[in-house]
């Protein structure tokens, strides 16, 4: 994966960032390119570090979870900022949601606060955080963004990214797979836009909002297309990514749809948690994932890389080379 340096200022370089959620999809891009990008990485993890992607990196690690807080006290004591990455995606119950989502978040907000006075505090929130009614998961993440600013005030730099794709994402595998297919379902509405993202590109984001003057904003990440696209737009883009030159786009069955949510739900009230919910169904068929002017970040020195189209194609390279799609 090719992580660019990036230029910071003298004397930005080589100070110490905590960094939670290191091991998911998005915090692994941004520890290989915070360490690009000069600075030194403390990282929150379950278990002892065991990620060839960070071989030679050597971060700082700190053994524990979001919620222990004398872990929390280690992992931000005296550091220059903090970068929030972890939440939870899926869980059971909504309790569990909040739990991580907001409680922990909160917690460290105020870690933070008492033993890095100085940091800039960036929480990565969620795109759905903008429509807290659709969902248990979009309610726990506006809830934590909330708490973060109640608590650090302008120290923090809420950012909200959309739909976050690119080598070793499993969730955007699904759109590939479905775009080999000789009919392929489109999921959402027809006028629905969703917004889009690299990962290498959000991670150079974070490191340019990160080393600048925090201001107690909440901004929202996205390509060169913040208006978003049209779900058989990106099917086409996938399409024709994963070598497909012809494929029917036929409307995914609501009735079927509809089912697979319900069989989510009850998995929910047995205590298993599933991607797969009506309230998971009612975020992917919300009509305007699309990111307005006034949302957009666009700091000085950063502009998207990677449209869809180069996006999707490097994506498909990755998988493909680690064998996760058939060549």
């Amino acid at each position: 994966m090719d992580h660019r340096a990036i230029d910071l200022p003298q004397d930005m370089t080589r100070q110490t960032v905590a960094v939670t959620g290191a091991t998911g999809f998005i915090g692994q891009h941004l520890v290989a390119a915070l360490h690009a990008a000069g600075w030194r990485t403390r990282l929150l993890l379950r278990q002892q570090l065991n990620n060839s992607m960070w071989r030679d990196l050597r971060p700082q690690v700190v053994l524990g979870s979001l919620e222990d807080e004398a872990s929390l006290a280690r992992l931000v004591d005296g550091v220059d900022a903090v970068i929030h990455v972890a939440g939870l995606i899926k869980a059971a119950r909504r309790r569990d949601f909040f739990a991580i989502n907001l409680d922990a978040t909160a917690k460290l907000a105020r870690t933070a606060e008492r033993l890095a006075p100085r940091a800039h505090f960036l929480h990565l929130s969620s795109l759905a955080a903008r429509e807290p009614a659709l969902s248990d998961y979009a309610a726990s993440k506006r809830a934590g963004e909330e708490a973060v600013l109640d608590i650090l005030g302008s120290r923090t730099t809420v950012l909200r990214p959309p739909a976050v794709y690119g080598p070793g994402d499993r969730e955007t595998l699904r759109i590939f797979k479905l775009a080999r297919q000789r009919l392929v379902p489109v999921l959402g509405t027809p006028d629905a836009v969703v917004a889009m993202i690299h990962v290498q590109d959000l991670t150079r984001l974070i490191i340019t909002l990160i080393a600048a003057q925090p201001r107690g904003e909440v901004l929202t990440a996205a390509d060169g297309m913040p208006a978003g696209y049209r779900w058989r737009e990106l099917l086409a883009a996938a399409a024709q990514a994963v070598g497909n030159p012809s494929p029917r786009f036929v409307d995914a069955p609501q009735s079927l749809l509809g089912v697979a949510a319900l069989l989510g739900d009850l998995a929910r009230a047995v205590g298993t948690a599933s991607m797969l919910s009506t309230q998971k169904l009612r975020e992917l068929r919300h009509a305007d994932w699309g990111v307005a002017p006034s949302e957009l970040a666009r700091p000085a020195g950063w502009e998207a890389q990677f449209d869809l189209h180069r996006g999707f194609a490097d994506a498909v390279a990755w998988y493909r080379s680690a064998g996760w799609l058939p060549s």
